[in-house]
């Protein structure tokens, strides 16, 4: 009986286990794909809303690796329970995100409206040390959290979780429709120029992020709301249900890479220099049947055609002969 029980529960994890590793494989090749052109190119490196873009990568990039781990151990565990199998790491790195996206809609918001007063407040490294300063904090929490025990850390974690959610979904709500009314209305009374259609091409970009990221971690959130604050019975949550809370806010980190390559005109010029050839190794046309055995043009066998005054002196030299 125990034996056909657990062959029964590995061949309902098989699908599980896939739709993962699928979905980690996605998430890798699609941070991966946008964090080497960043890194290559200098001039993307300087500018600070490619510095949020290459950290947002970055712990989407540790969610996709960490997906593999969810996947391996199955549909078993509830949020919580496989929330302190990981140490809470693992949900660190959405969170993460979450927060670096928030942050960037700042940078936006106060690079369009104060441009001036941008320049000479957030530099590269102002910029840098205020996203090493989020990535220090989450694992602070993390640290305290697991210096606990774990019925603190719930009430911790879902009283800051309620809180901290709440007030920061507001601002993303709030900062999303200010940037748009900037985008659509403020812009259109400057003078057409390339700078003014760049701050409104990286306007709609992080719009656009923060909306997908609003989409996909919203059922998310309040499930977390409702069973970490309000202390509900989510146990009793199917698994169907579980797992789908548990797969759409990776799902974004999927998007949010392809998002940046289509939506920021620098960023997919140094993608195509990036990956093009890397795209076209080993692409070459099949060979005619005539040309096989042919050596390949070369200095050695190509005929070098003389120039006007070489001919001319041929020309003399002949009619001398004569």
């Amino acid at each position: 009986m125990n034996v056909s029980s657990t062959l029964q529960r590995d061949t309902n994890h098989i699908p599980y286990f896939a739709v993962y590793a699928v979905l980690a494989s996605v998430i890798i090749v699609c941070n991966i794909s946008v964090l080497v052109p960043i890194m290559q190119n200098r001039c993307l490196r300087n500018e600070n809303r490619f510095v949020y873009m290459l950290s947002t990568c970055t712990s989407d990039l540790c969610t996709g690796f960490s997906c593999f781990y969810i996947g391996s151990i199955g549909n078993t565990l509830d949020m919580r329970s496989s929330h302190y199998s990981t140490y809470h790491i693992v949900p660190t790195f959405l969170g993460l995100s979450y927060l670096i996206t928030l942050a960037a809609q700042a940078d936006r918001y106060h690079a369009v409206t104060s441009p001036y007063r941008y320049t000479h407040r957030m530099s590269l490294g102002k910029t840098i040390l205020l996203i090493v300063a989020m990535w220090v904090y989450a694992f602070i929490i993390v640290a305290v959290n697991n210096l606990v025990t774990s019925q603190v850390a719930t009430k911790v974690t879902g009283t800051g979780t309620f809180f901290c959610y709440l007030f920061t979904m507001v601002i993303m709500i709030g900062l999303n429709i200010k940037l748009f009314m900037i985008a659509k209305y403020q812009l259109e009374r400057d003078p057409p120029t390339p700078e003014r259609e760049a701050k409104r091409s990286s306007l709609y970009l992080i719009i656009v992020v923060s909306g997908c990221f609003l989409v996909t971690w919203l059922p998310t959130l309040l499930s977390i709301i409702l069973c970490d604050f309000l202390a509900l019975n989510c146990n009793a949550m199917a698994k169907e249900v579980t797992a789908l809370l548990k797969i759409l806010p990776r799902m974004n980190a999927a998007i949010t890479p392809v998002l940046y390559v289509y939506g920021c005109t620098p960023l997919r010029r140094s993608f195509i220099r990036v990956w093009r050839p890397v795209c076209s190794c080993g692409r070459s046309g099949p060979v005619h049947p005539e040309m096989k055995g042919r050596l390949p043009p070369s200095p050695s066998n190509v005929m070098i055609t003389s120039s006007p005054g070489v001919q001319i002196a041929d020309h003399v030299q002949a009619k001398h002969h004569e």
